[in-house]
């Protein structure tokens, strides 16, 4: 990949560049972003001028993925229909396909991508042992050898004590590119051994501009979904591509908390929220905790207008012309940490494959306190 494929990010892209021109290139690094912001298309673009990419022949087979001196790790499953063990290697040619087709995707649509949306994917002990032996070995073309680590959250406690030991004692000439969206759930001992480069959001007008160049949409309805994005550019294509998931988020939040606020008076608006719980518990895990960030943002975009900062509310729900103005004063400062920390903790148990029906049905329930509590 080349700088200038790359969808903003100019300051960051001038002071890798400006490392490599220096010969300041620590040998291991970590990339802490959402992957929406280019993490991955950052590291892949890195990764090319540090091997050799400026050479015809290196950047295509870099572009393909496919250059010998340029390795990948990542999340995997464990697939017994198939007998494959959750390593790199057994997936690369789809990891080929997923990210030439778009490199700003998330590991969830990656679960997605290999039709095992329901299974958690993570990095292995015996893929470390496959990256201790592929870097021992000498570079192919005399240079650098690169190891990207996408989504470097994912390794066991195991895997990441035995990736420790080759951080500390590198072969020559070998940079380790770490990607991460939480480094909060990485060890502390890797991150110590780590430069941390931070990778931020990316600029609205830049999400702006290729997003009229890529769906050639006005500049309108760009500068609403770059808004509603918060520098996402795989938040924005998502918003651009599936209008209809939107539509059924915001279906499903408000029919939640229609019947979560009529409850106190009307007990028998419990029962709305134990069909509902019931309807969400059939999707497919991925998408139940996609729900979650959406309420959790939606409760976050209610506060900021019931304090009256509307200019920071990038999406109103406006399905079926739901009072939003109205909804908007039962969420405030006595309330808020407590919706946000309960919809957090589902969030939790769902992606530790907990019981979706129970785990719904209670954070549906508690909502009815929480928003029957009075401002203070």
């Amino acid at each position: 990949m080349k700088w200038g494929e790359i969808i903003g990010q100019d300051l960051l892209k001038k002071q890798l560049q400006d490392s490599i021109n220096e010969n300041r290139i620590s040998h291991a690094q970590l990339f802490v972003g959402k992957a929406g912001y280019g993490t991955l298309a950052l590291a892949l673009a890195y990764a090319s001028e540090v091997i050799g990419g400026n050479s015809d022949n290196s950047y295509k087979q870099i572009a393909q993925l496919q250059h010998p001196d340029l390795h990948f790790s990542f999340p995997a499953v464990n697939n017994s229909a198939d007998k494959l063990e959750a390593v790199s290697s057994n997936y690369m040619k789809q990891f080929r396909e997923f990210v030439i087709e778009d490199p700003y995707r998330n590991s969830n649509q990656w679960y997605e991508f290999l039709q095992g949306e329901k299974k958690q994917g993570f990095i292995s002990v015996k893929e470390m042992e496959h990256i201790i032996e592929k870097l021992n070995l000498k570079s192919f073309e005399g240079g650098f050898k690169v190891q990207i680590i996408w989504m470097a959250e994912t390794m066991r406690t195991e895997a990441a004590n035995k990736l420790l030991k080759i951080l500390e004692e590198p072969p020559a000439k070998t940079l380790f590119l770490l990607l991460a969206e939480d480094d909060k759930k990485m060890l502390s001992t890797i991150l110590s051994r780590c430069q941390r480069v931070n990778v931020n959001r990316i600029e609205d007008e830049k999400i702006v501009e290729s997003l009229q160049s890529k769906f050639s949409i006005d500049e309108k309805q760009a500068v609403k979904i770059a808004k509603r994005a918060e520098g996402d550019w795989n938040l924005a294509c998502i918003l651009i591509k599936n209008a209809t998931v939107q539509e059924e988020f915001e279906q499903c939040f408000i029919r939640w908390n229609r019947a979560a606020v009529m409850a106190p008076k009307k007990p028998n608006s419990l029962r709305e929220i134990v069909d509902w719980s019931l309807e969400i518990s059939n999707w497919g895990r991925e998408k139940q905790k996609n729900f979650l960030q959406f309420c959790a943002e939606t409760f976050r975009q209610a506060l900021l207008e019931n304090y009256q900062t509307k200019e920071l509310v990038n999406n109103p729900l406006t399905y079926e012309n739901f009072r939003w103005a109205n909804f908007s004063h039962f969420v405030h400062g006595n309330n808020i940490e407590d919706i946000l920390e309960e919809i957090n903790t589902a969030f939790f148990h769902i992606e530790r494959n907990g019981n979706a029906r129970i785990i719904f049905l209670d954070m549906g329930i508690k909502l009815t306190r929480f928003l029957a509590r009075k401002k203070d």
